[in-house]
């Protein structure tokens, strides 16, 4: 089928008719071919009792963002190497984020891994060109030694480059990365310390727009959606300055049932910029922000020994009058058929009553390109 708008929330299709495969995803535009390339989390095999968290990295291509052409993996899974940070059963691969280096003439592609030991740590791959191939050059990389969570890759104008990632489960961390942008150089800057979950930021989402930082983060309670939070600065490594919620009219306080995975600049236009979200769970009941802040709380600051959680979580299944066949493990996730929300971001100016301006993004069932500037 052939689109002319964005449907937020609505199935995605390819051009051959089949569900666009590109979760946690990005998109890079190639100046050159004048051509932009969303890519993401392949979850097409991704079922309930599957095993499989993500099959490789797919990419997709369009010169218009409505239509995309499949392009295929260009990372592929390792499933016949169990040690393989790659392997799509003993290991979990998030969030592949792809920066170009025009000194080396690389794509740098970094991959959120979790292992089933618990650890979770980076893999770094290398390609000459975007649709690959991918060379893998670093695994089991522990970024200044810690455990690093969901990221963003930034490159400034000067071909420097800077890695945000939530340093799991306590704050956002900054840090430089190495001229190669295989590595990190060991300089850093720490952001939004918080205790425990939900209110620990993740799923971190840079841009800079009128030379001010943006960084758009949502709270940790796994796929269950909740609110996100805008900060902005005057440089990469801040001080970060906390806006807010960016959906205010969003009732449900789930960032319209939504977490955003990065932000896209529309380089053919003046001042379009594009939250590109996931709704991993399009079909299932949403476990409301309320309890999930009641639930962590519990969980990570001992107020409720841990002998007697599992009697406390039914106690806020009858509070909120929640099944618990509804309350599911994210393994057990059928993200297959997982959507996306991409919708337009709208800016409030610094002015007197909001002397750091506003980020701000609006419920809209149908957009299209052409209709802004």
């Amino acid at each position: 089928m052939a689109y002319s708008s964005i449907l937020p929330g609505q199935p995605l299709y390819d051009t051959n008719g089949k569900r666009v495969q590109a979760h946690g995803g990005s998109i890079f535009y190639d100046e050159q071919e004048k051509v932009c390339y969303f890519y993401g989390e392949n979850k097409e095999f991704t079922k309930p009792g599957s095993g499989i968290w993500t099959w490789g990295v797919r990419a997709y291509r369009s010169t218009d963002l409505y239509n995309w052409e499949d392009c295929g993996l260009i990372i592929e899974p390792v499933p016949d190497d169990e040690n393989s940070s790659l392997n799509p059963r003993t290991a979990k691969m998030d969030r592949p984020h792809i920066i170009y280096n025009r000194t080396t003439k690389k794509y740098v592609c970094w991959m959120k891994i979790m292992q089933n030991d618990g650890q979770q740590t980076e893999t770094v791959a290398t390609a000459d060109r975007f649709l690959g191939p991918y060379t893998v050059v670093k695994e089991r990389l522990k970024p200044l030694g810690m455990s690093a969570g969901d990221f963003d890759l930034a490159v400034a104008p000067d071909g420097k480059a800077y890695y945000y990632f939530e340093r799991v489960h306590s704050e956002t961390i900054c840090a430089d990365l190495t001229d190669d942008y295989t590595d990190v150089t060991g300089y850093y800057s720490t952001h939004f310390p918080h205790p425990y979950p939900p209110y620990v930021r993740e799923a971190t989402a840079h841009f800079v727009r009128k030379y001010k930082h943006y960084l758009l983060t949502s709270g940790t309670t796994g796929y269950s959606p909740n609110p996100s939070e805008a900060a902005v600065a005057d440089s990469w490594h801040g001080p970060y300055t906390v806006l807010g919620n960016p959906h205010p009219s969003d009732t449900s306080r789930t960032s319209f049932h939504s977490q955003i995975s990065s932000v896209f600049k529309v380089p053919w236009k003046k001042d379009l910029y594009i939250a590109l979200g996931d709704r991993w769970l399009p079909n299932d009941m949403y476990i409301p922000y309320e309890f999930q802040e009641e639930f962590y709380s519990a969980l990570f600051s001992g107020k409720v020994p841990m002998e007697e959680i599992g009697a406390f979580v039914y106690s806020l299944f009858d509070k909120y009058h929640i099944d618990p066949k509804d309350f599911h493990r994210d393994d057990d996730a059928d993200t297959s058929i997982a959507s996306y929300v991409w919708l337009p971001l709208r800016f409030v100016e610094p002015c007197d009553d909001c002397p750091n301006g506003m980020v701000l993004i609006d419920w809209l069932d149908e957009w299209r390109i052409e209709d802004y500037e």
